[in-house]
């Protein structure tokens, strides 16, 4: 059958990743550092890895760059996404979107909750696609930024997972 050979296919796809923080260095970034290394050991490519201050100008802007470049698929962000007043990341990246994905958050806080319990509603964790490329938002937490991964996103971003995937809708999502 063409149909279960093709979904058999594993279809890479690009990914950029940003940290958001006033504090992390290239050294000390190990929640990007486990995202950058989890979406290559998956078979996936690093399209850029960038280290920005919670400035919500300048995330918007960098994943505007990232949204309007067709080769870059997903975007996932780690930081930022807290109940501070220098938590930014839901603000800059919310006008940006043309859906969102709802599940993805609450998916996040129930699996994050059989770990840490109720503290996981602190965090505002969000994903959403724009111009046909696939954000996510999650904490800053190197812990958290794997709950995303392993129980969400490797599963998400994978073409042969079943019954569906975010990557088997990419070439439905393009406005040409």
């Amino acid at each position: 059958m063409a149909g279960a050979s093709e979904a058999a296919d594993f279809i890479p796809i690009n990914i950029a990743v940003l940290t958001v923080s006033d504090t992390r260095t290239e050294e000390s970034d190990t929640s990007g550092r486990l995202l950058a290394e989890r979406l290559v050991e998956a078979g996936h490519r690093l399209a850029e890895k960038v280290i920005l201050t919670d400035n919500l100008y300048q995330i918007r802007a960098l994943v505007s760059r990232w949204i309007a470049d067709a080769a870059v698929q997903a975007v996932i962000i780690t930081g930022g996404t807290g109940l501070t007043d220098r938590d930014r990341t839901p603000e800059a990246i919310t006008p940006l979107l043309d859906k969102t994905i709802d599940g993805f958050g609450e998916l996040f806080r129930a699996v994050s909750h059989q770990q840490i319990g109720s503290s996981t509603v602190q965090s505002r964790v969000m994903a959403g696609i724009a111009n046909a490329t696939f954000i996510f938002c999650v904490p800053g937490s190197t812990h958290a930024c794997g709950v995303a991964w392993d129980a969400i996103l490797k599963d998400q971003l994978d073409s042969r997972h079943k019954p569906c995937n975010f990557v088997q809708l990419l070439s439905r999502l393009r406005r040409e």
